[in-house]
């Protein structure tokens, strides 16, 4: 089997509530996001997802990830798509840096992977660990009393553990962090999640406020030895999102002993192959990890699953499904949430199968498509 083609689709993804806030005044409407599919002699079609949180939130945007696709795409013609460590390789030595152009490149063999073997990209990652997996959800920066409520509301839907979006004014947030909890029921868990937005005296001043409250710290801050001083500082349980971006910062955490939780973004880091890399790395060293993506539809929904699904269960601590945020579905057979847990494909690859009536005509057109 080899790429004889590559195509890209962009289609928008609106938000069932409107909008998405986060730290620094932030929000997101409607989700620029971006679908490969890598065609192959054998006729079989592999599919990949990239969507950014907006271009404010890491180095990366929609349209640089179709710009960088179109420059790495002519340097994969020819090879085997299931010789994922040679396309990452090439992909690498195409194009320094950018992880996340490469990342729905890489998907996409994965999947190709799967069709090709006639496993789920679970097995294929390591195989399944029971039937399902507990998700988290995401509560979009409001009023402490409108953050409260959407606990609630989210909890009746079947989640347990809630991503407070902080990262503002540190009394408000204070007031945000101290109000969810207050709607927690037993066995629920709260994340404050900073998403780096406060400078490290206002994170000590919130860390110092919420000590007795029972709640994960995230990211409180932009640079790594800044998250580090307000962990040493703080009884509460931390986890670093923004600054885990490889490998190398996995093993400088760790022997920093920096945070207890990670999350694994799969295009932060260049996609299932070395998030795979990453996601063992952690298992071997005991590192709770959230298995999840910038953002995206049905089809990055469904890489998370499979990664997730193969994630030893007492090191899994949440993962997320954002083709329910999403008014738009652009693929069938993606996994959907039921009671607040999600289940991987048990189909051959991730499982899906493009709407192309709602992806359109390519933007991106390279070899044989």
């Amino acid at each position: 089997m080899r790429i004889n083609g590559i195509s890209a689709y962009r289609v928008e993804l609106p938000l069932y509530e409107g909008s998405y806030k986060w730290s620094g005044g932030n929000s997101v409407e409607v989700f620029d996001s971006t679908v490969v599919a890598i065609h192959t002699d054998a006729g079989a079609i592999g599919y990949g997802e990239i969507c950014p949180l907006g271009p404010a939130y890491l180095a990366a945007y929609a349209a640089g990830a179709r710009a960088g696709i179109a420059e790495v795409a002519p340097h994969l013609l020819g090879l085997d798509p299931t010789q994922l460590q040679v396309i990452n390789q090439r992909m690498d030595q195409a194009l320094r840096g950018h992880p996340y152009v490469k990342s729905a490149l890489d998907m996409a063999c994965w999947d190709l992977l799967g069709k090709a073997s006639g496993q789920s990209v679970a097995v294929l990652l390591g195989g399944r660990y029971g039937d399902d997996f507990p998700l988290y959800r995401a509560i979009s920066q409001d009023t402490p009393e409108a953050m409260a409520d959407h606990v609630k509301l989210y909890r009746s839907q079947g989640y347990t553990k809630f991503q407070l979006k902080v990262g503002g004014n540190p009394d408000t947030d204070i007031a945000r962090i101290q109000a969810a909890a207050a709607a927690l029921e037993s066995g629920d868990v709260l994340i404050a999640d900073a998403n780096t937005g406060w400078t490290q005296h206002q994170a000590l001043r919130v860390a110092d406020a919420v000590r007795h409250v029972d709640v994960y710290i995230e990211q409180p801050c932009l640079h790594y030895e800044e998250c580090l001083a307000v962990r040493r500082h703080t009884n509460r349980p931390f986890v670093l999102d923004e600054v885990i971006d490889d490998v190398h910062m996995v093993l400088r955490a760790y022997a920093d002993k920096a945070m207890d939780v990670i999350n694994l973004k799969i295009s932060k880091v260049g996609g299932l192959t070395k998030a795979r890399q990453i996601r063992d790395l952690c298992v071997s060293l005991g590192i709770a990890m959230t298995i999840e993506d910038t953002w995206g539809g049905d089809i990055v929904t469904a890489a998370i699953a499979h990664l997730a699904h193969s994630t030893p269960p007492g090191l899994l601590f949440t993962a997320t499904d954002f083709n329910s945020y999403v008014t738009v579905s652009i693929a069938e057979g993606a996994p959907q949430r039921s009671n607040g847990r999600l289940a991987a494909s048990t189909v051959p690859g991730l499982g899906i199968q493009p709407r192309m009536e709602v992806l359109g005509e390519p933007v991106l057109r390279i070899g044989k498509v």
